[in-house]
């Protein structure tokens, strides 16, 4: 019988562990980041209080997914808009489709974000602010200052931010 070969960076994560950044009103854990896989993957638990979610937006060379775990969440895309429940999966491939959520349940929702290749978390780390479990900063206002920062995140990160009601 041969010998196998098993793979030395098995990773196990603690539900304590993680950076916690708040983004545009959002909590988001990064529970794998791009530091974690070389760059293949980042895993984000996102948890979005009511009315809470981004604007659409898109990023062409990211391949994102997003199971909703708690609450219900309206997904926009260029297709259509669909409400997704406890146990639903959306998948925004690479190509730049845009796309945006919005909690419209009472209570927080939660949603497990993947994308692939890694990169978005260090964006959202840049975009947001550190913060607790729980912990919820009130939106930014959209200052011009505010304005050019995320123009340049969305530079550095290849990332198309579009007007709110782009998608309507």
């Amino acid at each position: 019988m041969a010998d196998k070969t098993y793979p030395k960076n098995i990773m196990v994560t603690s539900p304590e562990k993680g950076e916690r950044v708040g983004v545009m009103g959002d909590n988001y854990r990064i529970v794998v980041s791009g530091k974690d896989t070389d760059g293949q993957y980042a895993i984000i638990d996102m948890i979005v209080p009511p009315g809470g979610g981004p604007t659409p937006h898109s990023h062409p060379d990211i391949h994102e997914t997003f199971f909703v775990t708690e609450g219900e969440l309206l997904y926009k895309t260029e297709l259509g808009h669909s409400i997704v429940n406890v146990g639903g999966f959306v998948d925004i491939p690479k190509g730049g489709a845009v796309h945006c959520f919005k909690n419209v349940s009472e209570r927080n929702a939660r949603v497990i974000c993947t994308v692939t290749p890694a990169g978005l978390e260090e964006f959202f780390k840049e975009l947001g602010a550190s913060v607790q479990a729980e912990e919820f900063l009130p939106v930014p206002e959209l200052t011009p200052e505010f304005v050019k920062h995320l123009e340049n995140l969305n530079k550095k990160y290849g990332q198309i931010s579009f007007a709110p009601d782009y998608l309507d």
